[in-house]
């Protein structure tokens, strides 16, 4: 399961990402821009297309209406520079992040790959050669060798290309890290929770091959998981699929349900229309201030209707930086 103009992004020469692009892309076929992917995620800079903008005067009203949310994330003090690199369902997805020893994160730089090629063109030579220049670009920028990790979501294990990667990975000495739904919605929560919120609040990550509803009970991750932002390519009807998540988010406890922290593709799709200078936090509008034209967005703007009608939250608050490979990092020795 895109953000920050104000953060520079890694400088990957557009033909070699096109190779990996090409290959993570090999089962999807759709044009559609980086998901939670990712991709999610957190690109402030990133501009896919598929929004539907509404008028000056109806988004005037929209943030008019919106309350800000002012939380002050901690920042790291000291620390070190890590980088972690996602192969997500819809392409290749990079963090370089500075932590401390009390976990504390700051994002350095994003990048989140667009691209979107044809099937299987790259040869295993052309893949090791791609690997290899986005790896130097993050040890230009300061990035230790053994701070570089790779992460494969759970959406993009289940495409053929994903595993030629990984093993090319393999053979260059890196560890590749293979990621469960229970995973994914443990490491969100971590980075995407803001701890006075434990009490209080619950998380959505909205990927493109699945969506993770986490919170925490007696101080442990609980997570159930549905359907991600492009279930049409499997042909599942959007009744189903409201019906799904609907009965998965009515598991959380009520008392969790006041606020939502939610990231992801298509979540940034809708905050990018609302969002208020380079704000951490957007709090979103409620779905029904949403329309939009292309098949992903219009698939994640379901699964969003639907967790808020389940829910009865009514405030769901995207963050800009964080996305669950950061909490990956975190969850590393500091």
């Amino acid at each position: 399961m895109r953000n920050i103009s104000s953060i520079a992004r890694l400088g990957t020469p557009v033909a070699v990402l096109g190779v990996l692009c090409a290959m993570m892309l090999s089962v999807s076929g759709c044009s559609e821009p980086a998901g939670r992917a990712p991709a999610d995620a957190a690109a402030h800079a990133a501009s896919p297309p598929g929004a539907a903008a509404p008028t000056p005067t109806a988004e005037a009203a929209a943030i008019a209406a919106r309350p800000a949310f002012n939380y002050p994330a901690p920042k790291p003090v000291g620390g070190k520079v890590r980088g972690v690199i996602e192969l997500g369902a819809s392409g290749f997805n990079s963090f370089v992040v500075r932590t401390d020893a009390r976990r504390n994160w700051e994002l350095q730089k994003a990048e989140f790959d667009n691209s979107l090629l044809m099937e299987n063109l790259a040869s295993n030579e052309e893949i090791r050669r791609g690997l290899r220049a986005y790896i130097a670009n993050m040890l230009d920028y300061g990035v230790g060798g053994k701070d570089i990790h790779f992460v494969v979501s759970s959406g993009a294990l289940k495409m053929a290309a994903t595993h030629r990667i990984a093993k090319e990975l393999t053979q260059m000495g890196y560890v590749v890290n293979r990621m469960t739904p229970e995973k994914e919605a443990a490491l969100g929560l971590s980075v995407a929770m803001p701890p006075p919120f434990a009490n209080r609040a619950f998380v959505v990550d909205i990927g493109s091959g699945g969506t993770e509803i986490s919170w925490l009970a007696d101080g442990k991750t609980q997570s159930v998981s549905t359907f991600g932002s492009k279930y049409y390519e499997y042909g599942a009807a959007d009744e189903v699929v409201a019906s799904d998540v609907k009965a998965k988010a009515q598991q959380v406890p009520a008392q969790l349900r006041q606020t939502c922290f939610i990231i992801g593709g298509v979540p940034y799709e809708m905050a990018k229309l609302v969002r208020q200078g380079q704000e951490r936090y957007t709090v979103l509008n409620a779905p029904e201030a949403y329309q939009f034209d292309k098949a992903k967005t219009k698939a994640g703007l379901v699964i969003y209707r639907s967790l808020a009608e389940a829910t009865g939250c009514k405030q769901f608050v995207f963050d800009w930086d964080a996305n669950f490979t950061i909490g990956y990092l975190l969850s590393l020795p500091q």
